[in-house]
């Protein structure tokens, strides 16, 4: 009587179903993880224009981490993906992003790179369907300060992000936020 109260309890809570004729099972998650959102989506979303300048683009040989974040085999061809991001006109960000080269054949081939590369890989049918974030705080190098166009040794946020296009890692890539510049949001769940 107990167990069957329990599970009652479990089933009206959505965490079990119950199937008729087969059985009770474990129930899906209800709630979805956050749409994986690119730099232009998320610019447009605060209401400003996304730009970006490419600093470099080429295909080279995975380095070993890379290699191993993106699931291939060291010295592997890769496409890395050097850019300046703005918005309204102000650097934001600066991303450097490595991406499979046999997922997204012929990415550098033409005389113009894309302005938004998940919708890129969304026109080949590989837009990531999930990823895994981390961030951290930090203070900007000469470089970055530089192309930031703010004071070196301010503030910025370090996010790094593996994106998985169904469960084949397609990108990797490490950004860097201006802090006066930028706010990151989560959605959560409990």
């Amino acid at each position: 009587m107990t167990v069957r109260q329990a599970l009652d309890a479990l089933v009206s809570e959505g965490v079990l179903q119950r199937f008729p004729g087969r059985g009770t099972f474990v129930a899906p998650p209800r709630r979805q993880p956050s749409r994986i959102a690119s730099f232009t989506e998320d610019m447009t979303a605060r209401g400003t224009v996304a730009e970006s300048r490419t600093l470099l683009a080429e295909k080279v040989r995975a380095p070993a981490g890379v290699a191993r974040a993106l699931a291939i085999t060291p010295r592997e061809p890769v496409l890395r993906w050097r850019r300046l991001r703005l918005a309204d006109g102000s650097p934001v960000c600066l991303s450097d992003a490595y991406l499979t080269a046999a997922l997204v054949p012929g990415l550098f081939d033409g005389p113009d790179l894309p302005d938004s590369l998940y919708d890129e890989l969304a026109s080949r049918g590989r837009r990531p369907t999930w990823a895994e974030d981390s961030l951290s705080a930090g203070v900007a190098t000469p470089e970055e300060a530089a192309l930031l166009e703010c004071p070196e040794g301010s503030v910025v946020i370090r996010l790094t992000r593996r994106a998985l296009w169904e469960d084949r890692p397609i990108e990797i890539s490490r950004s860097v936020y201006r802090a006066d510049q930028h706010t990151i949001s989560f959605q959560l769940g409990g």
